[in-house]
């Protein structure tokens, strides 16, 4: 049990303490005890006691793997971060058409956004966003997504590099704006139609310019 409260319950598959697992396995057991600890507690309530506590090992093992909370929670946003940017990726893999494109692209952030749900608030929406290492990640996210967007219209329209960028990073900012006020509104719009609506708007807009592909 944690000093500051009721602990979260484990899981009844939790490892008992002392069961070696490779380096790679024990970061993810760690950081998945993590999130949930810092879901149920937030961030700055949690304890890292019980989160090696709820990860079934000891706190020198945790320290072993993470220095502190901060070094948890960069973690993990290095996690979902990677999950959204590939999430992205495959977006835009998924098709030719650069109609169904944009769709696919906006739909990956939806799915992305209701798939983390309250992890997603605590990785995404943290007051923690003020630290330097933590806007760096997420900033340095967002481009990512924004390059792999700016990619593709720069090979589909006759735009320069400068204004495809500029139209990239308007779109990830259309994406991540509307799926985290839809995520507020606690889909009071249907999470297809929310995607739908917000990718045909999108998608008059860039259809303006002259594609090779529609």
């Amino acid at each position: 049990m944690s000093s500051e409260g009721v602990g979260v319950t484990a899981p009844s598959d939790a490892r008992p303490r002392g069961t070696r697992l490779p380096r790679l396995a024990r970061r993810r057991q760690l950081l998945a005890a993590a999130q949930e600890v810092f879901v149920a507690r937030g961030y700055h309530a949690a304890a890292m006691d019980e989160i090696a506590e709820r990860a079934g090992v000891s706190k020198p093992v945790l320290y072993q793997h993470f220095p502190g909370k901060l070094e948890l929670y960069l973690a993990l946003l290095e996690q979902h971060s990677e999950a959204l940017v590939e999430k992205q990726r495959e977006a835009l893999e998924s098709t030719t058409d650069n109609r169904q494109r944009v769709t696919a692209s906006f739909q990956a952030y939806f799915d992305f956004v209701a798939g983390e749900g309250e992890a997603f608030r605590l990785v995404f929406e943290s007051d923690l966003r003020n630290l330097p290492a933590v806007r760096e990640k997420t900033e340095e996210t967002q481009q990512r997504c924004a390059e792999l967007i700016g990619k593709v219209i720069r090979q589909d329209t006759s735009i320069s590099d400068e204004e495809a960028q500029l139209l990239s990073v308007a779109l990830v900012g259309m994406a991540e704006t509307s799926a985290r006020h839809w995520l507020s509104t606690q889909g009071a719009i249907p999470k297809e139609a929310a995607e739908l609506l917000v990718a045909r708007l999108a998608w008059r807009g860039i259809s303006g310019w002259d594609l090779t592909r529609s």
